[in-house]
């Protein structure tokens, strides 16, 4: 594969890296810098794919103003059994970025046109400069300064981080005048933003009989709220047949977490109108505030072209491993939902995923938590057996990491699913697939058949 406008090779790591990544910056669909390849598409692999990882993350941090934290991952992946390093870059809200030691200038400031990065005109910079956006929870200073965040310390450490004392000023939790920006204000402990979930009877607004609301605390554990609370609403359909027990959720859980995660992460804080989750017999809808970023299409959006409002959020959000990769989260949506899920309005975006399954024709729920909805077929195997094993896979499931749930329930709907094809559809490598399968069979969940079938089998 050639060179395009939004790819670019590099044979080894050069002192051209971060050109090129102030080019996709600056560039309306941002690109990827693949390490390890040449001009010619040719797969020559990087020697210390771990090393480079590291040097680059430093080079851009460093490198590029303004901050480009956030708007980028690296990503160590093979092709042709050889090591490569992929970077993902994203398109940036506060154009024209540069290079850090020429400034705002010719030297510089780069743009993609076609396949190449070229140099900026004075004019391009300077129109950029005056559009460039201010009105940022980075910009915005929080009206609380006695701020703590305890409870983002235990999430890093937990992730094997420790936050040292300039970890405000590295998550760029400061404005440009040293005080906590809005960004600070929603991951501290204590703030005055909530999201709300409802929960309604029937198909409209008319009957509430749930009005939960997760949050005065760090987004990130109100994000976990929310998330619980969904996976606890999200329950699994149960049919017995002389064959075997087929299984399916309310909603699609992977295209339901990155549905929360997106909505959360690139909602407009600015008008301080968090996103909320309404709960239906038929659907799930959620609604963050703001509509497409300027600059960006419908089909742009749905490519998965990433422009993130809210870059301080989207980084600690990766670093938290509750982002998998920039401008993933769309794509994956779009696996199981249409487009016609997606409504853009003005000033926000609604995303409505329909229930997969009719509980509305005969099937119980098992209010157990982490339950599911038992449905059996009476005349093959009797009343109570569905609710019984129903009740059996949801607690087990329970146990599992949010991870561990996604590989479960994708093996569950196709038992003979590869680990090369997890790692693609969950856009992860495959060691890392490897240690949640390893998972999944020391707790007794599943087992492969490599000796006859090849198929997975369900233990619970």
């Amino acid at each position: 594969m050639s060179e395009t406008n939004r790819i670019e090779y590099k044979q080894e790591l050069n002192d051209s890296l971060e050109k090129e990544v102030v080019a996709f910056l600056n560039y309306r669909e941002g690109g990827q810098v693949f390490i390890g390849i040449d001009k010619n598409g040719m797969v020559l692999g990087v020697a210390d794919s771990d090393g480079d990882q590291l040097k680059i993350k430093d080079r851009l941090k460093h490198n590029i103003s303004p901050s480009c934290m956030g708007l980028f991952d690296v990503v160590a992946e093979q092709k042709e059994g050889k090591n490569i390093v992929r970077i993902i870059v994203a398109s940036g809200s506060e154009k024209p970025y540069f290079l850090r030691k020429f400034g705002m200038t010719e030297k510089g400031s780069f743009i993609r046109i076609g396949s190449a990065s070229e140099p900026m005109q004075q004019k391009m910079i300077d129109d950029l400069f005056s559009k460039r956006t201010r009105n940022s929870i980075s910009k915005i200073k929080s009206n609380r300064q006695d701020l703590s965040f305890e409870q983002l310390k235990i999430y890093y450490e937990a992730k094997g981080s420790k936050l040292n004392v300039k970890f405000a000023q590295n998550l760029e939790l400061l404005n440009e005048d040293g005080f906590f920006n809005y960004a600070a204000y929603l991951l501290a402990d204590n703030n005055g933003t909530s999201i709300k979930v409802a929960k309604y009877k029937g198909k409209d607004r008319v009957n509430l009989i749930e009005n939960n609301e997760y949050g005065y605390c760090s987004l990130i554990k109100a994000t976990k709220q929310v998330l619980d609370k969904l996976e606890l609403e999200n329950k699994t359909y149960s049919k017995i047949t002389p064959k075997e027990r087929e299984n399916q959720r309310l909603w699609n859980p992977i295209a339901l977490r990155e549905a929360v995660i997106n909505a959360i992460i690139h909602n407009d804080y600015t008008n301080e109108a968090p996103p909320k989750f309404e709960i239906f017999d038929d659907r799930i809808e959620i609604t963050s505030a703001g509509g497409l970023p300027e600059a960006l299409t419908q089909e742009e959006f749905f490519e998965g072209v990433s422009i993130p409002r809210n870059k301080e959020l989207m980084r600690i959000f990766k670093d938290l491993d509750m982002v998998e990769q920039l401008g993933s989260g769309v794509p994956r949506i779009l696996e199981h939902y249409g487009k016609e899920s997606f409504r853009f309005m003005p000033n926000f975006l609604r995303m409505t995923l329909m229930t997969q399954i009719d509980i509305s024709a005969g099937d119980t729920i098992d209010d157990n938590i982490g339950g599911t909805i038992g449905h059996v077929n009476e005349e093959e195997r009797g009343g109570q057996v569905g609710g019984q094993v129903g009740g059996q896979v949801g607690g087990q499931v329970d146990n599992l990491t949010e991870r561990q749930k996604e590989v479960f329930n994708i093996i569950l709907s196709n038992k003979k699913i590869s680990r090369k094809q997890l790692s693609e559809k969950l856009g992860i490598n495959e060691s890392a697939i490897q240690k949640h399968i390893d998972a999944l069979k020391r707790k007794n969940i599943i087992e492969r058949d490599s000796a006859t079938t090849g198929q997975w089998i369900i233990k619970v």
